[in-house]
């Protein structure tokens, strides 16, 4: 077992509170991501997890046991950061292995915890090379590799992939997914600021916003059902159109929004008319950005086949039951209309 609980946690560097009351259960065996932009606390909420920084306030319980006062090598955590971290003059097996070595542990066990780490991570080809020889995407499965040795009970992945270009962060996806499957006892928890990442390996997706906690969920009930505004920009790509003043006061809202795949060009007058600006298209989609006189086009979500030229006069209709109403707080009104 290895879950984890956290009540009432708050982090505090001099005068600047970083984490406020946040409360948060991760169950064993759990895939969790922890998302938001830049500086909400996402990152310095996995290093409290991990010890590396101290709670100001609250409790941390992995297993039941408090954990607030326990030393980082003990809480049976593991952690692969952003940079690899790879000892350079080691080969791929002894940096996989190093922490075993450390630990006193008997060399022909360090070698089998090691092969079944490689072969986990299809390593086995690489494992007398040093990390110079390495493409970035091995690299990067060899720090997982050191970190699988340890047989942690929690998993912490701080932003791992971000280094990594567009295709190669594609397959460490599927490596990682692969991996959680292949580790079904080992909680993860994945910090990252890319919700595309969040959306296709989490289990549950934990949204933060200046050191507090706006909403936890499955990515697919965040995407439908956003509990507030700044949740409904943040998640699904590209992001959510938002639409204030008459526009929202016609469904009884302060803002409402409405995601570019909820939206249909009607060939009667629609919701909104307006002027095509402009038109990407990217294949198996085209987006189409149109003026209704507003501070930001609408985006709409077209066939990839879609062209239309600018100055086009066009009409855009919602989808029934897709436009998402919020209050003067930023709260989502309960009935989408």
């Amino acid at each position: 077992m290895s879950d984890i609980r956290i009540k009432g946690l708050c982090k505090s560097f001099g005068a600047t509170d970083v984490l406020k009351n946040v409360d948060l259960e991760i169950g064993s065996g759990e895939f969790v991501a922890f998302v938001g932009p830049s500086g909400c606390g996402k990152s310095t909420l996995l290093r409290v997890i991990s010890g590396l920084e101290s709670i100001t306030a609250g409790s941390l319980e992995i297993d039941g046991q408090r954990m607030n006062d326990v030393p980082s090598s003990k809480r049976g955590i593991a952690m692969v950061f952003q940079t690899y971290a790879l000892y350079p003059h080691m080969t791929v097996a002894q940096n996989m292995g190093y922490s075993l070595k450390i630990a006193r542990r008997p060399k022909a066990e360090r070698e089998r915890l090691v092969e079944a780490a490689a072969k986990m991570l299809h390593l086995e080809p690489y494992l007398d090379r040093k990390p110079r020889e390495l493409s970035g995407g091995q690299r990067q499965r060899v720090a997982i590799g050191r970190a699988i040795v340890r047989d942690p009970k929690v998993f912490l992945f701080d932003e791992p992939l971000s280094n990594l270009d567009a295709a190669l962060r594609l397959r460490m996806r599927l490596e990682i997914s692969r991996l959680k499957d292949e580790l079904p006892g080992t909680t993860m928890i994945y910090v990252t600021h890319d919700q595309v990442e969040a959306m296709t390996m989490a289990d549950r997706i934990v949204v933060l916003k200046d050191g507090e906690v706006q909403q936890v969920g499955a990515p697919m009930d965040l995407y439908h059902s956003p509990a507030t505004l700044f949740v409904a920009q943040f998640i699904g790509s590209p992001t959510m159109n938002v639409l204030h003043g008459e526009h929202a006061a016609r469904y009884g809202a302060k803002t409402i929004g409405v995601r570019p795949e909820h939206l249909r060009l009607s060939s009667s007058e629609g919701d909104w008319t307006g002027t095509a600006i402009h038109s990407e298209q990217l294949g198996a989609d085209s987006f189409l950005y149109v003026d209704i006189g507003e501070e930001e086009p609408l985006t709409v979500r077209l066939d990839g086949e879609k062209d239309l030229p600018a100055q086009t006069n066009v009409s855009v209709v919602p989808v029934a039951g897709r436009v998402h109403r919020f209050d003067a707080t930023g709260r989502a009104m309960v009935e989408q209309a």
